[in-house]
């Protein structure tokens, strides 16, 4: 984390774990908070890595999921890097500061896929590099989001995926609901922009913003999860994180197949599970009645929900969905309750 803007949370009554804020003190009002009312959250736990150099349009463009060639400074993207088989290493927000690239991703995986796309280099004029430290990043979310932001800067991006940079700040519409805002920076910019706000906004933790992410059906992909899910099994090409036209790039053939070919067997859902604990990701979930070497899917993301229990995304066969009662770690385990998304998702026929 940069040292600053981690001197700055301290100073705010975070309570850190590594690079993460689980709370400012009082973990069960930010839960209720972050249900209807405006938030501020660190985003520390995401990691960057940053790509230069000129060649750096072509090298990405031929490793990930989505069109690289749409990335611009006024345009973000969510995306997918998969290994041949075409299951997800990584999925990340790729934009761009000037003439530099940023991948966001959760810092579990980010060693590992820096490290993987560094292989790739070979004599293309591109630098790949860890930069979580160089830039600070908090999120804005809730109904006055907009009001709130819109009174500290003179323009906001209108639509999700959309930038607006100003000065040095890189303003990013993420899905939602609610309205949802990721803020890029120096610490010292970010720090004033945070006080500004936060006599609207309530801080919360790594958690609450996490069960935003929930909300909007947005996976990530996390070291247990790693080479677990084809980006369509995830949502990803209902969430605009899949080009079909842009040409080949590693997994291509097997996300092109199942997308032309294939008729999709697996998709994220969302629900909920009267627990107390959140199940790790990677959790596997199973009919009544069926042994355990019969999983129905796997848990993608899963957080405390505000009025108890928990929510969570899960990678589930849509037949076990449609052949009865779903339960968690167990046939017979607490049982899951299906939640509407917030979109439609394409059965790829």
């Amino acid at each position: 984390m940069n040292s600053e803007w981690q001197t700055f949370l301290q100073q705010q009554q975070a309570t850190l774990e590594g690079d993460r804020v689980i709370d400012f003190g009082d973990a069960a009002q930010e839960r209720q908070a972050v249900e209807s009312g405006t938030v501020l959250a660190d985003l520390s736990h995401l990691g960057l890595i940053a790509a230069d150099g000129s060649d750096t349009e072509t090298f990405l463009q031929g490793q990930f999921t989505n069109d690289v060639q749409q990335v611009t400074a006024q345009q973000s993207q969510l995306t997918a890097y998969c290994n041949p088989k075409g299951r997800m290493l990584a999925s990340m927000r790729l934009f761009r500061r000037e003439d530099r690239y940023f991948l966001s991703l959760p810092r579990g995986v980010l060693e590992p896929t820096l490290k993987r796309l560094r292989m790739f280099v070979l004599r293309s004029n591109v630098t790949l590099d860890d930069a979580s430290d160089e830039l600070a990043r908090f999120g804005l979310a809730g109904p006055d989001a907009e009001k709130l932001l819109g009174a500290q800067l003179p323009a906001l991006p209108g639509a999700v995926d959309e930038v607006v940079q100003h000065a040095q700040l890189s303003v990013i519409r993420i899905p939602g609901p609610p309205a949802r805002f990721e803020i890029h920076g120096p610490a010292s910019d970010l720090t004033r922009l945070w006080q500004a706000l936060q006599s609207g906004a309530t801080p919360v933790g790594y958690p609450a913003w996490s069960w935003l992410d929930t909300v909007a059906g947005v996976p990530s992909v996390v070291p247990e999860t790693v080479e677990t899910f084809v980006p369509q099994m995830a949502n990803l090409h209902s969430l605009g994180g899949i080009s079909f036209t842009k040409g080949c790039y590693t997994g291509q053939e097997v996300v092109a197949r199942m997308h032309y070919l294939g008729k999709l067997k697996r998709r994220m859902y969302r629900a909920h599970v009267d627990i107390d604990t959140p199940p790790a990701p990677g959790e596997p979930l199973y009919n009544a009645g069926t042994g355990t070497d019969n999983s129905a899917g796997k848990v993608v993301l899963a957080q405390p929900a505000p009025q108890g229990g928990v929510d969570l995304l899960a990678v589930l066969q849509i037949s076990s969905v449609e052949a009865g009662p779903l339960h968690l770690g167990q046939p017979d385990g607490p049982l899951l309750n299906l939640l509407d998304l917030p979109y439609e998702v394409a059965n790829e026929a």
